[in-house]
């Protein structure tokens, strides 16, 4: 599940947050739909299609809250993950919304950069699931959720001869124990190769765990990967499995390594080098059976260099490397891969017989795509939702970046600051790139938690989820003083 397609419901009695929650949250991708009770939202619930994360006030006439969320447990699969919006000292209220079912809790009043962290953080363990859910789970019971397995070699487009390449290497180095870093920008498909490394092998029966190191909290990671023990720190009730443990006897896939936290990268170079984990808390090591592919959009080369990297992990990570090029760099493959997504789109969005016309098909391979394939197939889903319904797309359907149609200048705050929902090289959602939109985002939910927070950078890091060495290298990739 991807975060720009999460489905999210917020329930609360006031229409003008409604109103602005949604309006937020829609710009950074989530779809969103809205309920005024409690009432409304468990029939939405069981009336619609299932949503990934609820929003709720807990104080609502009628059903409140904490019943919604009970009701809602009754739903079985269809029970989304909740978090609990509460009023600013009804803290009581919300531990009971946690003890009720609820995930997290978000205290009003708050900035929408606030919630869509929380978001985001509930979408990537959504994904992931539980320790048990990860290994089988099945999608009939309460919580649990099926994951499409990982796909082969026949499943991925390999027109070009860089792709080609690629491939061959997957196959030398499926079966073997080997760990693999894989390189190149985002959106060129670095999770479908490290699935392809674990399909091809002598793996594939046993769990592929993927985690982006990036979008779990730094005082969650180490837990997350290595698993706690009761009372090992203040929240921990039970003891929790790690996803090493999870993904025992088969792959574990961590994106986006350079995020990891300098205190975590040495446990990570002790399991590579000892083949044993220790959970926080624990007292004893377990010997553990893992293959570890990881995964950067980053110079992580340069990154070892200056020390921002450990360069003993860099190098039991690079044992073989696999760079993935940009899909400018391969353009005879944009035709396989739109025909793939015109498949794709017809079972998603129950249209059949999609198909693109050559005049689309040349603006299509004349474009540089910095979003790269994620970039590629959202144009064409939105170009197929938003025309006028025929099954062919022509070059009229597409959006303005792809006709090189001038970017309108940003649109200024009463501050003299520009506006967030239009910043970077357009503000407009036709004609802004992937790319752009989200570097965009990142670099005004990195201002704003500096800006809250008095330009502390550990409370600023803990307050947008990530760890503050990663915090520092955003604040110097991006120019922020």
């Amino acid at each position: 599940m991807s975060t720009d397609r999460a489905r999210v419901l917020v329930v609360d009695d006031e229409e003008s947050l409604r109103h602005m929650l949604s309006l937020a949250l829609s710009k950074e991708g989530f779809i969103v739909w809205t309920a005024s009770s409690g009432q409304e939202g468990l029939d939405t619930l069981k009336n619609r299609e299932r949503f990934d994360i609820c929003v709720t006030d807990i104080r609502m006439p009628g059903m409140d809250g904490l019943a919604f969320i009970e009701e809602s447990q009754r739903l079985g699969a269809r029970s989304p993950t909740f978090i609990a919006m509460s009023a600013y000292g009804d803290k009581q209220l919300a531990l009971e919304a946690l003890r009720r079912g609820a995930f997290d809790y978000i205290s009003k009043p708050f900035e929408p950069s606030e919630l869509s962290i929380k978001l985001r953080l509930v979408v990537e363990r959504n994904r992931l699931g539980s320790a048990e859910e990860r290994s089988a789970s099945s999608p009939g019971q309460p919580g649990g959720h099926a994951r499409k397995p990982p796909p082969t070699l026949d499943e991925i487009i390999l027109a070009s001869p860089a792709m080609q390449r690629i491939a061959e290497t997957v196959r030398k180095v499926a079966s073997f124990p080997t760990t693999v870093l894989i390189t190149g920008e985002t959106g060129t498909g670095k999770e479908r190769i490290a699935g392809a490394i674990h399909a091809e092998g002598r793996r594939s029966q046993r769990p592929f765990v993927a985690v982006n190191c990036g979008a779990i909290p730094a005082n969650l990671i180490e837990s997350e990967l290595f698993g706690h023990v009761k009372g090992a720190f203040t929240d921990a009730s039970t003891d929790r499995k790690g996803l090493f443990e999870a993904a025992s006897g088969g792959t574990l896939f961590l994106d986006e390594i350079a995020e990891l936290p300098i205190e975590v990268q040495v446990k990570l170079l002790r399991v590579l080098v000892e083949g044993e984990i220790r959970s926080l808390g624990a007292n004893q090591s377990i010997k553990t059976d893992v293959r570890v592919i990881a995964a950067t959009s980053r110079d992580l080369a340069g990154r070892a260099e200056d020390g921002s990297f450990r360069e003993d992990l860099f190098h039991r990570l690079n044992v073989v490397s696999i760079h993935i090029p940009p899909l400018r760099e391969r353009r005879e493959e944009i035709r396989p891969l739109v025909d793939h997504f015109c498949r794709l789109f017809e079972a998603r969005l129950g249209i059949p017989s999609l198909s693109v016309n050559e005049d689309a098909l040349q603006l299509l391979e004349s474009y540089d795509w910095p979003g790269n394939v994620r970039e590629l197939e959202n144009a064409l889903e939105r170009a197929f939702v938003l025309s006028d319904g025929g099954h062919q797309l022509g070059a009229t359907a597409l959006d303005d970046r792809f006709h090189g149609r001038p970017a309108r200048a940003p649109s200024r705050l009463p501050s003299g600051r520009a506006d967030p929902a239009q910043s970077g090289s357009n503000s407009d959602d036709d004609t802004l790139t992937l790319r752009v939109r989200l570097t965009s985002l990142e670099k005004e939910l990195i201002i704003k938690a500096l800006e809250k927070t008095g330009g502390n950078r550990s409370k600023a890091s803990t307050l947008l989820g990530i760890s503050h060495r990663a915090l520092l290298y955003k604040l110097k990739d991006y120019g922020i003083s």
